[in-house]
């Protein structure tokens, strides 16, 4: 069975108006072993002007160049308010940028950032634009001549170059379960972050057990699939130790999560980072 990675699984709002703060952070997480460097990718979620969001691609691309070892990627972009050909090159450009380290995390998003932009946030519009984009991407990157007609993206025929630096860019899908569709979207790709709808408890082991059981209905096999864990340890081995029992059932990463509702001053958030990550058995 593959080794669990553990990523830092970070909101990119409402912790720090500066850039470099996040590009430290992914540099300490590097430092002290943790395996990835994940963020949020959100543009305006709340009343407070203030609140402080910044663009998560920009970070990447210095995280890119200031890091060697940890992978990098968003968790997750919600396609249906980007431009596929756009992010193809951006995705493309930082896995060249990190020499094959980016991971694309995707999904539907949340109303507030489409709503407060003018945006359709008519769920079945999202999802058609989702799987149209994902189709666009894997066409871009294939290096070849491509073209699409779809409902909603139309492309003559181009071919963009250079292509990946990985043979194959890895895409996670999220999806909130047991709402069955986005895990049969992420089925065709390459991992899944599942999250519970509708609560705010965490998925049980056993609602793993049947998310990869459902899994496995629509591909062939999970071996090399990632299966993403959210997490939120406290630094206390006792009381840290319910992370034992998701181990050895199909879980590959483990992402702790910070975001502002959590104790999220900057000098917490590199206490929590340089601890590592959590001790398992």
């Amino acid at each position: 069975m593959p080794k669990n990675k553990f990523g830092i699984y970070i909101a990119n709002y409402g912790i720090s108006n500066d850039p470099q703060d996040y590009i430290d952070l992914a540099i300490l997480g590097e430092n002290n072993g943790w395996d990835g460097f994940f963020l949020w990718d959100h543009v305006f979620l709340s009343s407070n002007k203030t609140q402080p969001f910044l663009d998560p691609w920009i970070i990447l691309s210095a995280v890119a160049v200031k890091t060697k070892r940890i992978k990098l990627g968003t968790t997750v972009t919600p396609l249906a308010r980007r431009r596929p050909w756009i992010i193809a090159k951006q995705v493309s450009t930082l896995d060249h940028l990190s020499k094959g380290r980016m991971i694309l995390g995707v999904g539907l998003g949340i109303d507030l950032d489409f709503s407060n932009f003018g945006e359709n946030t008519d769920l079945l519009i999202r999802s058609e634009k989702l799987d149209e984009s994902l189709h666009i991407l894997k066409g871009l990157w294939a290096n070849k001549p491509f073209t699409f007609k779809g409902k909603h993206f139309n492309i003559k025929e181009v071919e963009f170059f250079p292509k990946p630096f990985q043979d194959k860019i890895p895409i996670w899908v999220g999806g909130t379960w047991p709402i069955k569709k986005p895990f049969q979207r992420a089925a065709q790709y390459d991992g899944v972050f599942p999250l519970k709808a509708g609560e705010e408890e965490s998925l049980s082991p056993n609602d793993y057990r049947e998310i990869i059981k459902y899994i496995k209905q629509y591909r062939s096999s999970v071996d090399s699939y990632d299966i993403i864990k959210s997490i939120y340890t406290t630094g206390i081995k006792k009381e840290d130790e319910w992370i034992n029992d998701y181990l050895n059932i199909g879980i590959t990463w483990f992402v702790e999560a910070i975001w502002p509702g959590r104790d999220s001053s900057l000098d917490n958030i590199k206490k929590i980072i340089s601890r590592g990550p959590p001790p398992i058995k």
